[in-house]
């Protein structure tokens, strides 16, 4: 899957190589073929052969995820999102039901957030896209969005165009310029998937990054929670963090505006875009969500990223489970009202 993602984790685990409780051991592996994004899980088991296993079949599960909801690759015998946005406007498309079911969370964040996070605003998306990866290679010539291209294309994001046939295990666009792009929940859908395979096979004691998206399966072995740092946006440094937090059957999703940017005439133009200006929202350079549910957080974070204070905070204090961190652009730090509660002293 070409440039869907961020190569750079934007929160990132604080882990050792290994380490020894009890009669089982900590042990960690690192995946880059999944989602264009560094994976890491770490996990304790009786043996580095008990671990090698469970690891793999989480990698392969998230590349299982990575293929289905690829808007850039074909694959064999696959019908993925690349497939249904080029049936648009022409026929429904057969799907795996893991599209239907995200397709349909999808929806449900679009209602829950008014709209800021629109899984159909391919269209408008694909612009800023191509304008990223042409200033990133070419950042002499860099250039912004033709602005009435940037308007004709936010005519075709309507959400209602896509249509979902659960009987029938299709995904039709009705809009024949509609595209889809679920880069703002993806990756929390396919991490909590893995986070779920994890605890079914009775495991616990295991965390997950993909990317920004960590997911902590129990505490580690000796009953302490796992600590996930969250990046510090101002810094180069991906290993640099503002504050940690204890984690343990708990989810830390980060979004920010350090990920994946270009820069014209001097300028930064990072990839979270607000679906009412059809750019950048520079108010604040990161945006924290924890909750139980991976999905959840990573829709919560690109809606709250986009919606002011405010909004923001209204609709976090109104979401069971989940708490908010959001930095402003000056470095202030904003806190929902239980988010201390995780932060390790």
């Amino acid at each position: 899957m070409k440039k869907l993602f961020s190569l750079l984790p934007a929160a990132a685990l604080l882990l050792c190589l290994c380490g020894c409780a009890g009669s089982l051991t900590r042990y960690q592996t690192t995946y880059l073929d999944v989602f264009d994004t560094v994976t890491t899980v770490a996990g304790y088991a009786a043996s580095q052969e008990a671990f090698d296993a469970e690891a793999e079949k989480i990698h392969s599960l998230l590349l299982e995820y990575h293929e289905l909801y690829d808007i850039y690759n074909d694959y064999d015998g696959l019908n993925n999102l690349r497939t249904v946005n080029e049936n648009a406007g022409k026929s429904p498309v057969k799907v795996d039901a893991r599209i239907l079911d995200l397709l349909n969370f999808a929806r449900e964040m679009y209602d829950k957030t008014g709209g800021k996070v629109n899984v159909a605003m391919g269209s408008v998306l694909t612009l800023w896209h191509d304008a990223r990866e042409y200033g990133i290679a070419n950042p002499d010539s860099a250039y912004l969005p033709d602005a009435d291209a940037l308007r004709a294309a936010a005519e075709h994001t309507d959400i209602g165009d896509v249509v979902v046939d659960a009987d029938a295990s299709t995904v039709y666009l009705s809009d024949p310029e509609m595209s889809l792009d679920v880069g703002a929940v993806a990756k929390g859908w396919a991490a909590g998937a893995a986070a779920q395979a994890v605890k079914d096979d009775g495991l616990t004691g295991w965390l997950l990054s993909v990317g920004g998206n960590v997911c902590a399966v129990g505490p580690k072995s000796g009953g302490s929670k796992w600590q996930v740092g969250i990046r510090d946006p101002s810094s180069e440094s991906a290993s640099s963090y503002i504050l940690k937090v204890g984690a343990a059957d708990l989810c830390v999703v980060t979004s920010g505006s350090y990920e994946r940017y270009y820069t014209v005439n001097g300028v930064r133009y990072h990839h979270i875009i607000d679906p009412d200006t059809l750019y950048p929202n520079n108010t604040f350079s990161s945006v924290t969500v924890l909750s139980a549910d991976s999905a959840l957080a990573d829709a919560l974070t690109t809606a709250l990223f986009n919606m002011d204070e405010s909004a923001g905070s209204a609709l976090i204090e109104s979401t069971s489970g989940a708490e908010a961190l959001w930095i402003r652009a000056d470095g202030t730090q904003v806190f929902s009202s239980g988010f201390k509660n995780y932060v390790v002293k």
